[in-house]
């Protein structure tokens, strides 16, 4: 099994950007740490991260037939780009979004998300664990112990 893990805007800064809100691992600390997750589960991770949008895409749609499942923290493209959440709504695979802080508990304009709407969990406010707990629950979710109810629950 393989998983593709994304980065999004500014996540190459980690360690020097804002410590106080993302801690003082680098992006090569995280993906160290999630190599070795990976290795716990017995998949595979590989890694990309781009500072723009139709770097992100173009990864998401090169992933198909080669990657089970996407990892993504979007960073700031979260809040703001459609072209990213219909990307990952139309190539079909199975994403689980990752965020370092709490996107609830910052500036009102962090506070939605339109990839969310994606994927098939979010989890976020647990700094570089989060990361982990992602690959855990998105590889549980493709072995197929997670729930494949993908339409939102009607009244």
């Amino acid at each position: 099994m393989r998983i593709l893990v994304l980065n999004g805007p500014n996540l190459n800064l980690l360690g020097t950007r804002e410590p106080e809100i993302y801690g003082t691992l680098t992006l090569a600390d995280l993906e160290h740490r999630l190599e070795q997750a990976a290795s716990d589960l017995g998949v595979q991770v590989d890694f990309f991260q781009s500072n723009h949008e139709g770097g992100l895409i173009d990864a998401i749609q090169g992933a198909v037939g080669r990657y089970q499942g996407v990892l993504i923290n979007p960073g700031a493209f979260t809040h703001t780009s459609l072209a990213l959440r219909d990307c990952l709504a139309g190539v079909g695979l199975p994403a689980v979004e990752v965020h370092l802080s709490n996107l609830h508990r910052r500036e009102s304009f962090r506070q939605r998300s339109y990839t969310a709407a994606a994927a098939v969990g979010v989890i976020q406010g647990f700094g570089p664990l989060g990361y982990e707990l992602g690959l855990r629950a998105l590889v549980h979710h493709l072995k197929g112990a997670g729930s494949t109810a993908q339409e939102p629950i009607r009244p």
